[in-house]
């Protein structure tokens, strides 16, 4: 039976508790009481979180009521009055379950992955990955995925949150709320499109256009659909993987940031 170690404890208590990002103190009373853990008492938020996750798994010598109450915490539909919060905390609480081979996906899913020896190790796969993206000229959105809290875990995520950012640049270049496929289809196909990459004057550059929206839309279902969630933890992901991937989302970005408007009739 695994354990969490005192700094794992620690870790995992203080993304929970993070000042800015982390539980309130009355979500925190509900989650140890949902999750069967004797609430120590008054504290601060992320002391209040480690005695009571250490005091669980001392006496009853398992984690169970420990992982119950993140899976709890982490469930997405607790912020739909607030959205904002999910994701900085996932991000923090991510962080912290690299390091015992665990890691809270977009659904609120706590499933296994291949744990982080160190800080400087996540840290040091950011810095690597970055350099040579930066020597290939890798678009600026893309750069911005390759940090640590991203590469903790593996590269997948990486590469899955910088997928996200080719959405969200259709989103805001059209104004739909659209995801997916339903997205691609909506942005890039039509006639006209509502994005065009080309001037569309030729047969040849109407097969650009249907080919580039393949691509996006092969990329998302790469990386989007559950069940890419789900086969997550069996890819193990290479370094040579993440570049080549990041650099199809990179040429992604660069075709979407030129791409025009047709008038439409």
């Amino acid at each position: 039976m695994a354990f969490f170690t005192r700094d794992q404890l620690e870790a995992i208590a203080g993304a929970l508790g993070d000042t800015d990002a982390g539980l309130t103190g009355a979500e925190i009373q509900h989650l140890l009481a949902s999750s069967k853990m004797t609430d120590p008492g008054p504290a601060t938020k992320r002391v209040r979180i480690y005695n009571a996750f250490a005091a669980s798994q001392n006496t009853k010598k398992n984690r169970t009521n420990i992982l119950e109450f993140i899976r709890l915490a982490m469930r997405p539909a607790r912020y739909s009055r607030q959205p904002e919060r999910y994701e900085p905390m996932r991000a923090l609480l991510n962080q912290a379950l690299a390091f015992a081979g665990l890691v809270v996906d977009e659904a609120g899913n706590l499933t296994s992955t291949e744990a982080a020896q160190t800080l400087p190790e996540a840290q040091r796969r950011a810095r690597d990955l970055r350099a040579d993206l930066e020597g290939r000229g890798v678009h600026p959105d893309v750069l911005k995925f390759c940090r640590a809290e991203l590469l903790a875990d593996n590269y997948f995520h990486a590469v899955q949150e910088a997928v996200k950012s080719v959405a969200d640049k259709m989103r805001s270049r059209t104004g739909l709320t659209d995801d997916g496929a339903a997205l691609v289809d909506r942005v890039l196909g039509g006639d006209p499109p509502l994005l065009a990459i080309n001037s569309r004057t030729s047969a040849s550059e109407h097969s650009e256009q249907k080919g580039f929206a393949n691509l996006v839309r092969g990329t998302f279902g790469m990386f989007r659909n559950p069940t890419a969630h789900e086969a997550r933890i069996h890819w193990v992901m290479t370094k040579e993987d993440a570049e080549d991937l990041l650099t199809i989302v990179s040429l992604i970005h660069r075709r979407l940031d030129q791409a025009h408007m047709p008038p439409r009739v």
